[in-house]
């Protein structure tokens, strides 16, 4: 078994907008000491850790500075924002054979380097690069965890609490399966600090139930592309996912997120990494949780799984 983290180095390879605006959440989240950026431009690295280092007077002391992939030698968490971007039109998927070339420059560098710590896969399309990263990063399959639908998740839990008037945090409900067009919403499990979602939209609003669900689905569903149509990326929400994240590896939380990663048979499901709850700790990925779901909801996952699987079998690792 691997040593376990100390959490106190990250690095993010890629400074585009996810990757510098995770370094930000990063820099005011306070856990880490050492953070370190690796871009293919340089000049961007080195920019952006100017710009966020100017804000440590008003922070919490730490040191950040542009580098190289020597530098993942001691880091605890790498995380990997780096790649092409989605574009107005395009699906996750379609992004899959650009960013995979990509992916295995990365990964050799990352083997090459002698890291050891929790890789974090967040580029798109995640489940896909998150199997690759799995194959060729040399690292155990629980230290190789994909951002995968945490983000969904919060996205779906907000888009409740606004319905229904709730806190966010006290909707617990999970998106399972691709980050993408694929995903499904565990709703058969879904609750208000215990009270099942049906009761509580019963006490909280009128009209049909199904209807409810239908509506909220398509707003989660197509929220990134809204996003990307409006503004042409989307990046807060995501680094918030990362540094949520990064609480539970470096705090060693035990938290329960909806991660990607590599599933190991369960529901028949093997040979693909998707989003499942998972325990979250030091050492990565300690617990897979199968979660409870109706028929319908184990033939959706299965289904997610199945086009995920042919899209790997067309790569060339």
């Amino acid at each position: 078994m691997p040593e376990k983290i100390k959490g106190r180095k990250v690095a993010i390879i890629g400074c585009g907008f996810v990757g510098a605006t995770s370094a930000f959440a990063l820099m005011e989240s306070g856990l880490f000491s050492e953070m370190v950026l690796i871009d293919v431009d340089q000049d961007r690295a080195e920019g952006e850790a100017l710009d966020i280092s100017h804000g440590l007077a008003f922070a919490r002391p730490m040191d950040i500075s542009a580098g190289s992939y020597a530098d993942l030698a001691d880091a605890d968490v790498v995380i990997v924002t780096a790649g092409a971007s989605q574009k107005p039109g395009e699906s996750r998927l379609d992004l899959v054979s650009k960013n995979v070339a990509i992916f295995e420059g990365i990964m050799a560098q990352i083997k090459e380097s002698g890291f050891s710590g929790i890789l974090l896969i967040v580029s798109n399309p995640v489940d896909i690069l998150t199997h690759v990263s799995i194959q060729l990063s040399g690292l155990p399959a629980q230290r190789v965890i994909g951002s995968g639908t945490v983000l969904d998740t919060g996205r779906l839990k907000q888009i409740i609490s606004q319905r229904l008037g709730v806190d966010p945090r006290n909707v617990h409900v999970r998106i399972l399966g691709e980050h993408g067009d694929s995903e499904l919403i565990a709703w058969s499990s879904a609750h208000v600090a215990g009270i099942p979602l049906e009761d509580f939209f019963n006490m909280r609003s009128a009209g049909s139930y199904e209807q409810f669900r239908s509506e909220v689905s398509s707003l989660v569903r197509n929220s990134a592309y809204e996003i990307i149509d409006k503004k042409k990326a989307t990046y807060f929400g995501i680094a918030m996912a990362i540094k949520r994240i990064c609480e539970c590896i470096v705090r060693d939380e035990k938290s329960v997120l909806s991660v990607s990663n590599s599933m190991q048979g369960e529901y028949g499901i093997e040979g693909v990494a998707l989003s499942t709850p998972c325990v979250l700790g030091s050492d990565g990925i300690e617990v897979r949780m199968p979660p409870s779901l109706s028929y319908k909801e184990q033939a959706q996952l299965k289904a997610s799984a199945e086009q995920l699987k042919e899209v790997i079998a067309g790569l060339d690792l």
